[in-house]
């Protein structure tokens, strides 16, 4: 008696059709498109994830800048003082004390002038 693969096959269709779901018309319903279209969307994911940590270092970054200019100076002198006065702080924390900490900001604004 030979073995068939059916159960097997079925198991591994419903892995793609269920990553496939959410797609436009036959990208979610026939194995061909389903296939090439979840391989497509896995690298875009991949590359997606990669690209999320740079967009939200420039989210910082233009925080950051907005907070120096209100105190009449630019972001790279900010930056520039920073690393001369010894401090490092990474630019994470530097946007979320210059949101929820203005007077604390406005410190380090002074060290970094200082230096």
């Amino acid at each position: 008696m030979r073995i068939k693969s059916g159960v097997t096959t079925r198991a591994h269709k419903k892995k793609y059709f269920k990553l496939a779901k959410g797609n436009y018309s036959a990208k979610r319903t026939r194995w061909r498109m389903v296939k090439q279209q979840v391989e497509a969307s896995l690298a875009e994911s991949y590359i997606g994830r990669k690209d999320k940590k740079g967009d939200f270092r420039s989210l910082w970054i233009e925080r950051i800048n907005a907070a120096c200019r209100q105190h009449d100076t630019t972001y790279s002198r900010f930056i520039s003082g920073l690393k001369k006065a010894g401090i490092t702080l990474n630019r994470k924390m530097l946007s979320e004390m210059a949101i929820r900490d203005g007077a604390s900001f406005g410190k380090m604004i002074a060290l970094a002038k200082g230096a």
